[in-house]
């Protein structure tokens, strides 16, 4: 599965790079009642070492240096080569949660007790890459004894959490949390299909079918198992699900205001500042997650003209792009602007 972040999942890249193909989830007449949230620290541990081997958002920077700093006796190999930048990913090595907000621990063990027969036949997939020298080299030692394998993966995965993702979990939490407050009102106020329009702007929900686009194609009848929905602050500007029978159906999107995570809020760090301007700097850090004009007046307390000027001219310099959603005209950092805060922030 292409550019898999999930455990088996189907994951929308970055528009451009490949021929995309439709993803498409079908709803039955009971499945939009029994869509559901949850939070997953073994899926974000999951993630973040996507972040962790790529570094490909900048915002991450200051967790990606610390995380390294703190795995660098710890041999990850194993890990990445069932976790491949394009390929399938075995679901058991991160499936959906139990439970809204199921322990770390919990999630593990139930990692540590995966059928050895099930484990087996994913790991063969996965790791049945020709071309992949990783895969090559990891296929022979870990199909060979697959229950010591299932023990050594999630060992791995627990060192990942303790070192890199745990001591900054209270923080990662908290914004996942926010995110799903945010989109429990939206669902009450509008109904299901604003919340999942929503989502993501390459999502696409009508008559009963939700649809986006990816490398290669999945449909699936949800069958009245509903909708897992499961925000991630390291998944990026993508989107993933999959997680065939018998897993419950699992969406998993990317959390608001993930580029906010390792710096104030509101508060351009004072490079940033010098550089732009004390009042652009902080309309610029406030749009880590999209608005309108509107609504950033309304946050930094500006008069909504001293808002609108600062955002012309940080849009003719390429930092802010502007999106029309429904009646709406909402801000947005580009790639630019991300790495520019990231490179202020670190120095």
């Amino acid at each position: 599965m292409p550019g898999s972040l999930a455990a088996g999942t189907v994951t929308g890249e970055r528009f451009g790079e490949e021929r995309m193909m439709a993803v498409t989830l079908r709803f039955g007449s009971d499945d939009a009642l029994r869509c559901r949230f949850a939070i997953s620290p073994l899926w974000e541990t999951h993630a973040a070492l996507y972040t962790l081997r790529d570094a490909t958002e900048a915002h991450h920077l200051p967790w990606v240096r610390r995380a390294r700093a703190a795995l660098a006796d710890v041999d990850l190999s194993p890990l990445y080569a069932v976790l491949p930048v394009r390929g399938y990913t075995p679901d058991f090595v991160a499936p959906p949660p139990a439970g809204p907000a199921e322990a770390f621990d919990a999630e593990l063990a139930r990692v540590r007790e995966s059928a050895p027969d099930v484990a087996a036949r994913e790991l063969a997939r996965s790791l049945d890459r020709p071309g992949d020298p990783e895969a090559a080299r990891a296929a022979p030692d870990l199909l060979a004894d697959v229950p010591a394998t299932i023990s050594r993966l999630a060992t791995l995965l627990d060192s990942v959490w303790r070192a890199a993702v745990e001591p900054d979990w209270p923080r990662l939490r908290g914004l996942l949390q926010a995110d799903i407050a945010y989109r429990a009102a939206m669902l009450a106020d509008h109904g299901l299909a604003r919340l999942l329009d929503d989502l993501h702007p390459r999502l696409s929900y009508a008559d009963g079918v939700l649809t986006f686009a990816a490398h290669w194609g999945h449909d699936r009848h949800l069958d009245g198992a509903g909708l897992l929905l499961m925000p991630s602050a390291f998944l990026g500007d993508r989107i993933a699900t999959g997680f065939p029978p018998p897993w419950q159906p699992t969406l998993v999107y990317p959390v608001r205001g993930a580029a906010t995570l390792w710096r104030p809020a509101d508060r351009p760090d004072e490079p940033l500042a010098r550089l732009l301007g004390r009042g652009r700097g902080r309309v610029l850090v406030a749009l880590s997650e999209p608005a309108t004009t509107t609504a950033l007046a309304h946050r930094l307390r500006l008069a909504p003209a001293t808002v609108s000027a600062h955002l012309a001219v940080l849009r003719s310099a390429g930092l802010v792009t502007a999106d029309r959603h429904r009646h709406e005209v909402r801000y947005r950092q580009t790639s630019l602007a991300d790495a520019l805060i990231a490179s202020c922030a670190t120095g």
